[in-house]
């Protein structure tokens, strides 16, 4: 399964900035390369593959998830904090 968040404003790319990352259904991987509009449903919107690489997982808890990127475009580590819910702040580490 796929772990998946919507990030309307997109990754932070420096640390210090956190923005609001929505946490959404989980995705079979079948789904792993799906990009387009859904039009009508839940989750109605545009889907963008941003980047394309691997990560680690480094802590995964109830209310906060550490991970490292080494992809194309972001690289370096990232937190989930839940706030309530389904909604998230993230943010990235400092380099």
């Amino acid at each position: 399964m796929l772990k998946s968040w919507a990030v309307p404003k997109g990754l932070p790319e420096k640390s210090g900035i956190r923005r609001l990352a929505i946490q959404v259904e989980d995705h079979d991987l079948d789904y792993i390369d799906f990009q387009g509009i859904i039009t009508e449903g839940y989750g109605t919107g545009k889907v963008k593959i941003e980047d394309n690489g691997n990560y680690e997982s480094l802590e995964f808890e109830k209310d906060r998830i550490r991970f490292f990127l080494n992809g194309k475009k972001f690289k370096g580590g990232y937190t989930l904090f839940r706030m309530k819910d389904s909604q998230w702040l993230i943010s990235k580490w400092k380099d």
